[in-house]
């Protein structure tokens, strides 16, 4: 079975699916009004709030969340008041007012490419700096990383899985396939309750985050009680709008030294309103993998059109219309003179 497991180290990551400010307020908005409050503390002790914001440099990963990521206004106001959570539990900690540690395990919803593992990034890197883990880590998995295939299989994969991620965050995708019921030979249980003992007992040194599509996973929290009394954060991904998909698409061709023609713009508008309309689109990840193609096709272009290969530096960065067109989202007449046809191509972008 082939690996899955994707570990990220300390971030500063930058996933291709980021993208930039959706505007509205400041980075760190919340925490500015939580550390603009009078002091906590005894009438001779106190803390400066904004002092210790400052120092844990929680401000800059949330003005990182602000600029590279298009869109998802709900949920970046979440992560701020969880990070103004955390702050204020950390000061609450110095001052011996805390007496035991809180509930940080998490459930993101939404459809694919809607940028949960970049958010579960950011949230690692916030729950590490305000001490809330030792490393600041992710290991993203899914069922087949946890779940063995025969008996006495399924608890030394789990464990290894759960001894790998220790000290920072364990972000399980597609959560809901953990167990099969209709299965009765499925494993899927054993793994549940290993995670569920880990998640209560060792909540001190491991964050969970589930993710998934919103529907399954509350069918999965309905028949797994025990996950859904640990969740203390369900935050929602929402699909991102044609404008907020438009301006993605820039920003990943301009990460990569590329930008599109006005009538390239106006392909990649078309080309996003008849891709929503075709199955399995995955949102920004759509996006990326159609970006992917045009370069093939203008590289393509170029090669057999250009004069002796004298090209410029523009020639090269620029995504024109009849590299988006070529797509076989706009139908066989579209695509039956380029060589990047549907025979070619295994996805709908």
């Amino acid at each position: 079975m082939a690996e899955t497991i994707r570990s990220y180290g300390h971030p500063g990551i930058t996933d291709p699916l980021s993208c930039e400010r959706s505007g509205g307020g400041g980075p760190s908005a919340t925490l500015s009004a939580v550390a603009n409050q009078p002091a906590l503390g005894l009438p001779t002790e106190f803390i400066d709030l904004a002092r210790e914001l400052t120092e844990a440099g929680v401000e800059e990963v949330l003005t990182e969340l602000d600029d590279e990521l298009i869109g998802l206004a709900p949920v970046k106001t979440r992560i701020r008041e969880i990070a103004a959570l955390l702050l204020v539990e950390r000061v609450r900690r110095k001052l011996g007012l805390s007496s035991e540690p809180p509930t940080l395990h998490m459930s993101f919803t939404g459809n694919p490419g809607t940028g949960k593992t970049t958010v579960a990034l950011r949230m690692a890197d916030i729950l590490h700096r305000l001490g809330f883990v030792r490393k600041g880590h992710l290991i993203s998995v899914t069922r087949d990383d946890l779940v063995g295939q025969y008996i006495g299989h399924t608890a030394p994969k789990t464990k290894e899985i759960l001894k790998r991620a220790m000290g920072g965050v364990l972000f399980i995708d597609e959560a809901y396939y953990l167990y099969r019921a209709e299965n009765e030979r499925d494993y899927g249980q054993e793994a549940i309750e290993i995670l569920l003992q880990v998640m209560e007992n060792q909540r001190e040194d491991l964050v969970v985050i589930l993710a998934g599509y919103a529907g399954p996973m509350e069918k999965f929290f309905r028949s797994n009680p025990g996950f859904r009394s640990r969740i203390a954060h369900h935050i929602d991904f929402p699909d991102y709008a044609d404008g907020e998909l438009l301006a993605i698409g820039e920003l990943i061709l301009a990460k990569q030294n590329y930008k599109l023609s006005d009538s390239g713009r106006e392909a990649l508008a078309h080309y996003i309103t008849a891709r929503k309309q075709q199955p399995h689109f995955s949102n920004a990840r759509s996006i990326r993998n159609a970006l992917d193609r045009a370069r093939l096709r203008q590289a393509n272009r170029i090669v057999r059109s250009a004069a002796n290969l004298k090209i410029t530096a523009k020639d090269l960065m620029t995504i024109d219309a009849p590299d988006l067109l070529a797509s076989r989202v706009f139908g066989q007449d579209a695509t039956a003179n380029s060589p990047l046809s549907d025979e070619t191509e295994s996805t709908f972008d």
